[in-house]
């Protein structure tokens, strides 16, 4: 058990070794505290006070308390691994293109999809650059092909990428996407010649960010609202 007059002798202890150190050693750098900033002069009896007051507590406790744990990191990486055989599978790249098509109302038209684990999802028309294209050419064309919408080109908003493990390969996947001004055509999902979209439906460009399903697709759709906004500052 650590008395009164023990501590005392600690904290005097304590601030006698801090002055020697400083004044023995004057060019050496500070040291950096995990989760407290570095005694200033003057107080350096406060902050071993505080040191030696925790060591107190763990002579009292039977265990370590909440305070002493360390705290979970929030920057951790999943906590699920790939297994040896993905890591070993070849990588490819993959090219898509595709974006927001708006017709005269401010309306853009996105499309109904099953994914990979067969569940419907509302996704942005785009598709693979084909041999020859560029990327603003295979937007209009994915968007033409899933939407029946004939659109041009009108700005470009940004290129996301992710990755996905097929049953012989892994995709590493690059997706450009544009926004678009409709000239003609009209809705529907019969010129899809993968036969992938299910379903083309009309949503205000305020709404898509709560019909979207995917996160990197909404993303978009801000993106291109914070560039529109830009704009109309300047």
């Amino acid at each position: 058990m650590i008395t009164p007059a023990d501590l005392a002798r600690m904290l005097q202890h304590a601030d006698d070794a801090a002055v020697n150190h400083a004044q023995n050693h004057p060019d050496e750098e500070r040291p950096l505290w995990t989760s407290q900033s570095a005694p200033s002069p003057g107080h350096t009896a406060d902050f071993a006070f505080t040191a030696i007051a925790a060591v107190a507590a763990t002579h009292a406790s039977s265990g370590p308390t909440p305070a002493m744990m360390p705290q979970k990191r929030t920057t951790d990486g999943p906590t699920t691994f790939a297994s040896l055989d993905a890591q070993e599978l070849p990588v490819v790249r993959e090219y898509s293109a595709g974006g927001l098509v708006f017709d005269a109302k401010g309306r853009v038209a996105i499309i109904a999809r099953h994914s990979r684990s067969g569940h419907l999802e509302w996704c942005l028309p785009k598709g693979h650059i084909e041999k020859g294209e560029t990327p603003q050419q295979t937007a209009v064309r994915e968007v033409h092909e899933e939407t029946g919408i004939l659109g041009e080109v009108i700005d470009s908003i940004a290129t996301i990428d992710y990755w996905f493990t097929g049953t012989s390969q892994r995709v590493h996947k690059l997706v450009h996407h544009f926004a678009l001004r409709q000239i003609g055509g009209n809705l529907t999902v019969d010129g899809d010649p993968d036969h992938e979209a299910e379903d083309a439906i009309w949503v205000d460009f305020k709404d898509l960010d709560d019909v979207l399903s995917y996160p990197n697709e909404r993303k978009i759709v801000w993106l291109y609202a914070k560039k529109m906004n830009r704009q109309a500052e300047a």
